[in-house]
């Protein structure tokens, strides 16, 4: 009878220690997932500066910068949706600065039924956030180049196409109806704090279970 009052102690025990780590484990994400975001808050709220002379792609994500220039000819449109226009496409530019650096735009959102519709390529002062994003998977179609249509915005493959440097700024602002300017926001998944929770409440059941299992044992005279 000892073995088995044993055994339940090392199992339930060994499962409380097991599931109390992994809450903290979780709490210790939640601490590092909310650096993250401040982070990215916090270089989202600064000042703008002007644009790198070689943009990192780490280091310089999310940064605010302005540029001054002139639109290049040709655009490349990425398969999007916003609210609450529904189905539509990002419009990628080409951007001349005025240093003569060839860049790429992030204009904004248009709907389906302005995907061809010609637009100004002026001359401007555009101020937004650098950004490489991390859109592409194996499961991303190759865009349709007939159609122009794309389905991420690939940075490196956009470059190519358009004849820039494989930099990135997502606009703030748009004159005009269209493009609707999508400046980049804060929007990172952090269900840390729940998952912790969760891990806390079955080491707890885990306990209760552990306590009901040596009552059950008690009472038939094992203990």
């Amino acid at each position: 009878m000892r073995r088995k009052i044993v055994a339940v102690l090392i199992f339930g025990l060994g499962g409380i220690a097991i599931l109390l780590a992994l809450g903290n484990w979780q709490l210790k994400r939640l601490v590092w997932k909310e650096g993250v975001i401040a982070e990215i808050e916090a270089r989202l709220s600064a000042d703008p500066v002007p644009l790198p002379a070689l943009p990192d792609p780490v280091g310089d994500k999310y940064m605010r910068v302005t540029v001054t220039g002139q639109y290049g000819p040709g655009e490349v449109h990425v398969l999007s949706a916003a609210q609450p226009w529904g189905p539509g496409y990002r419009i990628i530019a080409p951007f001349v600065t005025d240093t003569g650096r060839h860049i790429l735009i992030d204009r904004g959102y248009v709907p389906q039924p302005a995907k061809d519709t010609p637009r100004d390529a002026p001359a401007a002062t555009v101020t937004g956030a650098l950004l490489w994003p991390d859109e592409m998977d194996s499961f991303t179609p190759d865009p349709d180049l007939g159609a122009n249509i794309w389905f991420a915005r690939d940075p490196e493959g956009l470059a190519a196409q358009l004849g820039t440097e494989p930099v990135m700024i997502v606009t703030e602002a748009n004159p005009g109806d269209w493009p609707k300017a999508m400046p980049i926001s804060v929007k990172i998944k952090n269900d840390h704090l729940g998952y912790a929770v969760t891990w806390f409440g079955l080491a707890a059941v885990w306990a209760v279970m552990t306590v009901v299992v040596l009552l059950r044992l008690r009472r038939s005279g094992a203990i």
